[in-house]
């Protein structure tokens, strides 16, 4: 584990055990593998296995890292049909580990890194993406005024406040200087289509293994890394995640770019899009293009906010700096779109 993540595991559980209910130490802690941006670890404690979000050390960009908003957003979806990780406690005192942290259930299955699924038999992977789809639809229709998020996001204009939010993330992070983010910069705020109908929950990385799914069903248990959610146009989710699957078949984040998706039994881009319109009845998507060149140009501006933090040895993943490298690329991906 990189030293600037290690904390004091007793003092952690003195911590948790006089905070959450029925917690009992001895505890062991473990740090996953993935994940950029929040470093999250397992607790194995005589009480049974816990989930630990933590902010990473050092310096950090404004409104980045909320882990309080993480916690805020499970809290109010424990009692939808979106199935989330039971929050259970919201640790502000950044004397215990060194930054804010909040502890959720652990919760068993199974995740998948390679959205061609190669441990399912390809008769199997439809209705895996049937269920991943249910998903998301379920999220972008929870009422968000009755769960109490009404103000978990400003209203209206939300395509043109996130170019504005990743721009200025972007210039904070910046060390190389791209041609193709310059032209998303310039293109994307000038074509922003019209915003109509209410603000719905946006998770912000919805991606096949930021969802845990029952061990051997088509069933997700959770939905995972809730760090960029806020109100907003939820065909960003939609986006995002057609652009993942539009990535190559090897890297940080796997796609299927250039793979034969009825040999491997999944869906195809526009089956999938057809799909989240049935369910949600809505009709035709104008502008797919934007949509999808927003979403390289995000994912480039938070690579490279990856590579910043890697560069300041403040990353969560030994893998940053490939992540990070990623930037240049994600944003010529988008400028192909436009």
């Amino acid at each position: 584990m990189n030293a600037s993540l290690q904390f004091d595991v007793e003092k952690l559980t003195r911590y948790l055990a006089a905070h959450v209910p029925g917690f009992r130490g001895p505890m062991s802690v473990e740090k996953f593998a993935g994940g950029q941006s929040n470093p999250t670890f397992l607790l194995e404690a005589q009480s049974g296995r816990y989930v630990l979000r933590r902010q990473p050390p050092g310096e950090l960009l404004k409104s980045a890292h909320a882990v309080d908003r993480e916690f805020r957003v499970l809290s109010a979806l424990s009692n939808t049909p979106v199935p989330v990780a039971q929050a259970l406690h919201l640790c502000e005192d950044r004397e215990v580990i060194g930054s804010l942290f909040y502890v959720m259930s652990y919760e068993e299955g199974e995740i998948y890194w390679d959205p061609s699924l190669p441990a399912l038999q390809v008769g199997e992977r439809g209705a895996f993406y049937d269920a991943l789809i249910g998903t998301m639809a379920a999220l972008h229709d929870v009422d968000v005024d009755a769960v109490g998020l009404a103000d978990y996001g400003r209203a209206g204009s939300y395509f043109a406040r996130q170019i504005d939010v990743w721009t200025r993330q972007y210039r904070a992070a910046q060390t190389d200087e791209f041609d193709a983010m310059e032209t998303l910069i310039a293109w994307l705020p000038a074509h922003c289509p019209a915003e109509t109908g209410k603000a719905s929950l946006v998770h912000g990385d919805f991606r096949i293994d930021n969802l845990i799914f029952r061990r051997g069903a088509p069933q997700v248990r959770a939905v995972l890394d809730w760090e960029l959610s806020t109100l907003g146009n939820p065909l960003a989710d939609l986006a995002y995640f057609c652009m993942c699957l539009r990535l190559p078949p090897r890297g940080h984040i796997i796609g299927l770019a250039g793979l034969d998706r009825a040999a491997l039994g999944v869906p195809e881009e526009a089956a999938i899009v057809e799909q989240y319109c049935r369910l949600r009845g809505i009709g035709t998507i104008e502008n797919w293009h934007f949509y999808l060149a927003f979403s390289f140009f995000r994912l480039a501006a938070i690579a490279q906010g990856v590579k910043k933090r890697a560069m300041a040895g403040n990353a969560s993943n030994d893998k940053a700096r490939q992540v990070g490298e990623m930037a240049g690329v994600l944003a010529e991906m988008g400028v192909e779109l436009i």
